[in-house]
């Protein structure tokens, strides 16, 4: 299959990180203001994050898993920054902050989450290693089923009671069945899947809206109290993961290309599957962290992204 040239693959990223955000908030103003016609789909969040994870093994291709081999120092250290770094802040700003019991959990909740689907695409804008996000991003996706409610019981179960073996269950049924699904769909019809990929980051945007629109509208008659402390909380959430990402690619050693994908890897989450989550296990409420944090990550890692562009790699 022949790929976009450079300068094509630029622009159609670029357009990602500009209508993505956009599209998101829009999606987050209408469950609020029409609460109504989404609460009634509440049920179908795990199949619309199905769908999304679907589209994620669809992209995926075994020189992705390869660069694990090729570098398994660098991904190892991506993946214990991630799922170090983003439970612990979003522990401590809970704490810090006084969030009441549902908020705190979904805070906690977004951190321990896999890495965002949306990461790959800022790692490319800021001109970081791709091929180092994509195979982090994979390998948290795969052990998430393992490492995310065993990281939700571990720092939330003091706020409320987690039932991490349903938990597991879940995540294995919306997020490791749906990629394994498409890693084999595009194994048995690469043909026609390499004819589909343009569209699938539009169809999972869209998804992904969806899923924010519902979350907001299950909790609409609480935004208007609890919205401005959620705000600050994903915002100070968001920005140690990006900073600390990239300094632990700093202090392990790696290169500027490698640190810059560390930052996006750490502080952009799957706020789809911490929603959903959520929804499924506490209440509307603990899922509105994720819905805010599907809006911002999008709109600061295209900022830091087009900072990182203009700065010259260091090495």
């Amino acid at each position: 299959m022949s790929t976009p040239a450079p300068a094509a693959q630029e622009r159609l990223a670029r357009t990602a990180v500009t209508v993505f955000p956009l599209l998101v908030l829009a999606a987050g103003i209408a469950g609020y203001l029409a609460p109504s016609a989404f609460t009634p789909m509440a049920h179908q969040v795990p199949y619309l994050l199905g769908v999304i994870m679907f589209c994620m093994g669809l992209t995926l291709t075994p020189p992705d898993f390869a660069a694990v081999a090729r570098r398994p120092w660098a991904v190892v250290l991506g993946i214990v920054a991630h799922y170090v770094i983003m439970p612990g802040a979003g522990w401590a700003i809970a704490h810090a902050l006084g969030l009441s019991p549902e908020l705190a959990v979904g805070v906690i909740l977004v951190g321990c989450a896999p890495s965002g689907t949306a990461s790959n695409v800022m790692t490319y804008l800021a001109k970081g290693d791709v091929a180092l996000s994509v195979a982090v991003a994979s390998v948290s996706t795969l052990i998430a089923p393992l490492l995310t409610p065993f990281l939700v019981w571990l720092l939330a179960g003091s706020y409320l009671k987690i039932d991490a073996g349903s938990m597991v269950l879940d995540i294995v049924k919306t997020v490791l069945v749906p990629v394994v699904l498409g890693l084999l769909v595009r194994a048995l019809a690469q043909r026609w899947v390499g004819k589909a990929l343009p569209a699938l980051p539009w169809i999972s945007a869209l998804v992904i809206a969806l899923i924010v629109a519902i979350v907001v509208a299950g909790s609409a008659a609480k935004i208007a109290t609890a919205g401005a402390i959620v705000f600050l909380a994903v915002v100070l959430h968001n920005g140690f993961g990006l900073a600390l990402g990239y300094l632990a690619g700093r202090l392990g050693g790696l290169d500027d290309k490698a640190r810059r994908a560390l930052a996006f890897e750490v502080g952009m989450q799957n706020s789809g599957l911490a929603a959903t989550l959520a929804t499924a296990h506490f209440s509307p409420l603990a899922a509105l962290p994720s819905a805010v944090f599907s809006v911002w990550h999008n709109i600061s890692g295209a900022v830091v992204a087009a900072w990182l562009a203009r700065r010259p790699l260091a090495d």
